[in-house]
C-alpha cells in the first residue's frame, strides 16, 4: 500500500498566492517524493485529506 506523508513548507517556499493572503506556511501530501495535492492551508486539512486518501487506497 502506498505511503502518504505530509510535508510542510515555510517562507518563500509557500506559493505567492498564499503569501499574499498572509500565509507563512502550507502543507502538501507527498507520495514517493512527489506532491499529490495542492498546497493546503492548515495541518488539520492535510491530515483529513491524508486519511481520506489512505481510506481510498484500502478500499
Amino acid at each position: 500500500m502506498p505511503t502518504i506523508q505530509i510535508m510542510s513548507v515555510i517562507g518563500s517556499a509557500v506559493p505567492a498566492s498564499l503569501r499574499e493572503m498572509g500565509m507563512l506556511a502550507c502543507w502538501y501530501l507527498v507520495q514517493d517524493g512527489e506532491a499529490i495535492s495542492g498546497p493546503l492551508t492548515s495541518l488539520p486539512a492535510a491530515q483529513a485529506l491524508s486519511r481520506k486518501m489512505a481510506h481510498r487506497f484500502q478500499a
